[in-house]
């Protein structure tokens, strides 16, 4: 009895004593431990992800790649899968697993008596606890602090919380943190379409979260995948029947999900820099924004397609540059042509070595050990380039263009398997932007040949000028003095002094020629520079100035009359949304990268395209936001809405009901009959003018080149009635492009292939004529009334009151003052100048000038 007695007594002493020493312990080791509260408001680094305007992604700015989702959105399969991986017991425990503890300490005697790394026993609690406010220290101090934690968070946080926050911000491998982004990493899928094979493969990471996705590991992924089915079986999570399926469901990832990412290197750059300077550097790469921006994929790929091989178009006739090395001798030449280094910008052209050279081919080796050969015909372009402009002599053998041991680019034709095309990456650069008229939108943006050459965006950052591409705006402002189309300009020379020991300027065209009295629409259409200063000189300078800075083409344009023939300098973005404004009717628009942006709540915080729109909450086809988005029935009223003078077709909705009118609250900034007088004399730049090889694509179309001095720069900016597209080429550095290169033969080309994809489904829909017009049959190459049978008539535009009679005026002017005379005194040595046109122009009863 007294044993028992004694044995009581120890065993309370005991109790007491582990009683106080667990008291001290929690008290000496939970003094300093770290506040769980702040979990309660943690909010993760999310990654900002930007998509294209068809929903398409086109890329992530993170600093860890991770995609937030609420453990409600969490489907089950996979939070069972990982809690039969990771904790057995999660729902049950208060935080530690203390049968698992003791399991595990049992299992480490043995290990270590084997020298075996330990194992844990930690549930998920103690992994948030040890991710968010603790590290990674292997000691007993650390184990004890996060048991004490997890059982303070079990207290204060639902067991879904914990989830949630375990389930978003585990890594995963593959640059992957939390299991939505791990799904898209590993499978190319949301969540709620992983397989529960797939769902068991995600939980089977963390022990080991960057080897199962290698290929050499790939039996041990499949085992460990195996076993998570195995232990969701045993757990009651899923049916025999559904492990069996599972465990013989292959495990293949996700391949080639990076070409999927639309190309648009230069677009995600500018919509970077945009989300930067609205919202932060922090906010841009932890924040989570969704972004829907207005790029088009297929016209995006159109667009770096065209200026692509523009720019190697032209580059071609500029000579072959050599190889990019030499390779002395063939001995292991395989690992030394791989230890060459590809040029920046060579993207998909690999490097191969010329093994062999005889006249009809070349024969090249690439570093994996496969062959092919380089035909003749692929040879012919690489003219040696030479100082200068100049290129060597013909290639007529292969051996004129490559020897032995040249180590060159090349791209596989797809006609043969083994053929190949030589290829150098282009020195001259370009851009090409493509715009909505009516909305801004900026539709496809390609800023250089390859963004791995610079970063450098041509089509926003380049300052250029545009040569005669500007001119369309000078014969706006004259057109808004009264000009007509018609209106006869004397192209002769003349000259202008340019002020104390300046000299004279005497203004010439491109072809050295002069013309005599030409109406407008044809000093346009051939692109006349001595008419275009004639007219700057008339109206003066300052109603250019004013036209430039209506249309935003630049802000401070020098009043000089150079500027007339565009020497000031703009970008390919400005000068392509002021030729938008032409088509649009006259009406101001902004050029937009980025729709809508929404928070990582899915609340929309920012909208380009912010009308009102009373009657848009709930409709059917509406996104389903808490602040009641418009922007659907916006874009669905978008071409209602283009300009009042654009006769858009009725727009039919999804649903039988009306659509809410949304308000135009674009401002005009000039006249749409003059504006319209400028489209049509611009789409005669494509039936007769500069622009002519457009024609074959059959569609309407206008638009206008621009070559500056000694061919440095070459433009074409032009449009169908609903998409304006600008273009431009020219060398970082500049220097001119070649005798012969023009906007004709440089630019419009590249124009014209953009604009067969992004018009190969559109129906021939002409320029929107506006109210207040009257249309006359002229003779274009005269500006007089056409007599019947004429076949070159054309219907010329007048404001009422504007058109041609039988009589007519030219606008003469130089060094001896501007003014106008009869048409028949042009010549004469004693006509006299008036300073202003004559009482009856303008009036309908006389000539106009």
């Amino acid at each position: 009895m007294r044993f028992l007695g004694l044995l009581f007594t120890g065993f309370v002493l005991a109790a007491v004593t582990a009683a106080g020493l667990i008291a001290w312990g929690v008290l000496y080791f939970g003094r300093d431990l770290p506040d769980y509260s702040q979990l309660a408001d943690y909010r993760p680094a999310v990654a900002t992800r930007v998509h294209a305007g068809d929903g398409r992604l086109l890329a992530e700015f993170a600093s860890e790649k991770r995609v937030f989702v609420p453990i409600e959105a969490i489907p089950k399969r996979v939070v069972r899968a990982f809690v039969s991986a990771e904790d057995q017991n999660f729902f049950k425990h208060q935080g530690v697993d203390w049968l698992a503890v003791a399991r595990a300490m049992v299992t480490n005697v043995r290990m270590l008596a084997e020298d075996r790394r330990p194992i844990g026993a930690s549930t998920i609690t103690q992994q948030v606890t040890r991710h968010f406010l603790l590290s990674n220290e292997l000691s007993y101090q650390r184990k004890i602090k996060e048991w004490l934690l997890a059982y303070r968070i079990e207290q204060a946080m639902s067991k879904d919380r914990i989830l949630e926050l375990y389930l978003n911000e585990i890594f995963l491998g593959n640059r992957a943190y939390g299991v939505a982004a791990a799904a898209l990493n590993y499978f190319d899928k949301p969540l709620d379409e992983l397989t529960i094979a797939e769902a068991a493969f995600l939980a089977s990471l963390p022990k080991a979260p960057d080897r199962y996705f290698r290929e050499r590991f790939r039996d041990d992924a499949i085992a460990r995948r195996n076993y998570v089915i195995g232990r969701m079986q045993e757990d009651g999570y899923i049916t025999p029947e559904e492990a069996q399926a599972a465990v013989a469901e292959p495990l293949t990832f996700r391949t080639g999900r990076d070409a999927e990412f639309v190309k648009a290197d230069y677009f995600v750059e500018e919509v970077r820099r945009e989300l930067a300077r609205m919202y932060g550097e922090e906010t841009l790469y932890k924040g989570g924004l969704s972004v829907r921006t207005t790029l088009e994929p297929e016209l995006q790929g159109a667009a770096r397609k065209a200026l692509r091989d523009g720019l190697k178009s032209l580059d071609r006739r500029s000579g072959w540059r050599g190889p990019v090395a030499r390779l002395d001798g063939f001995e292991g030449w395989r690992d030394r042509l791989a230890a060459v280094r590809p040029p920046a910008g060579a993207e998909d052209w690999p490097l191969a070595a010329v093994l062999e050279v005889v006249d009809a081919e070349a024969r090249i080796g690439f570093a994996d050990g496969s062959r092919g050969s380089i035909p003749l015909d692929e040879l012919r372009w690489a003219r040696r380039a030479e100082k200068g402009e100049n290129v060597g002599p013909a290639v007529k053998s292969a051996k004129d263009a490559l020897a032995p041991g040249d180590v060159v680019m090349v791209e596989r034709l797809s006609e043969k398997k083994d053929a190949y095309a030589l290829r150098q990456i282009p020195e001259v650069q370009g851009a090409l932007v493509a715009i909505d008229p009516h909305t801004g939108r900026v539709l496809a943006m390609v800023g250089g040949f390859s963004s791995d050459i610079s970063v450098f965006n041509r089509a926003t950052q380049a300052q250029r000028q545009p040569g005669s591409a500007f001119k369309p705006f000078v014969y706006l402002a004259a057109l808004d003095h009264g000009f007509t189309p018609s209106t006869l300009v004397l192209d002769a020379p003349f000259s202008l002094d340019q002020g104390p020991g300046l000299g004279k300027w005497r203004p010439s065209n491109y072809t050295d020629r002069f013309y005599g009295p030409t109406p407008l629409r044809v000093g346009i259409e051939k692109s006349r520079n001595v008419m275009t200063v004639r007219l700057a000189q008339y109206i003066g300078m300052d109603a250019v100035v004013d036209v430039a800075r209506r249309f935003g083409i630049t802000d401070n344009l020098p009043p000089q009359l150079s500027m007339a023939l565009g020497a000031g300098e703009t970008t390919v973005m400005r000068l392509t949304a002021a030729y938008a404004m032409l088509v649009n009717g006259g009406r101001r628009i902004t050029p937009s990268i980025i729709d809508r942006v929404q928070d990582h709540t899915g609340r929309t915080v920012f909208r380009h395209d912010d009308r009102p729109c009373d009657g848009c909450a709930g409709l059917p086809w509406m996104d389903a936001e808490p602040t009641g988005d418009t922007f659907a029935a916006q874009r669905l009223q978008a071409a209602r809405t283009s300009a009042p003078t654009s006769g858009a077709a009725e727009v039919a909705s999804p649903v039988a009901m009306p659509v809410p009118v949304v308000p135009d609250t674009r401002e005009q900034i000039a006249d749409p009959r003059t504006v319209y007088q400028v489209v049509s004399m611009l789409e005669g730049v494509v039936q007769r003018g500069t622009a002519v090889r457009l024609r074959e694509l059959g569609k309407p179309l206008a638009g206008k080149t621009g070559t500056t001095n000694d061919s440095m720069d070459a433009w074409f900016v032009g449009f169908s009635p609903d998409l304006v597209v600008g273009v431009f080429v020219g060398y970082d550095q500049p220097r001119s492009l070649g005798d012969r290169e023009t906007g004709s033969s440089v630019a419009v080309p590249i124009f014209r292939d953009f604009m067969q994809v992004a018009l190969k489904n559109a129906p021939a829909t002409p320029f929107r004529v506006p109210p207040g017009l009257r249309l006359v049959r002229v003779d274009p190459e005269t500006g007089r009334p056409a007599a019947t049978g004429n076949r070159k008539a054309i219907w010329e535009a007048f404001v009422p009151g504007t058109e041609p009679t039988g009589d007519q005026t030219v606008l003469d002017g130089g060094d001896q003052g501007a003014g106008f005379l009869p048409a028949s005194q042009i010549g004469r040595p004693d006509a006299q100048r008036p300073q202003q046109p004559p009482a009856n122009v303008g009036t309908g009863t006389g000539g106009v000038y």
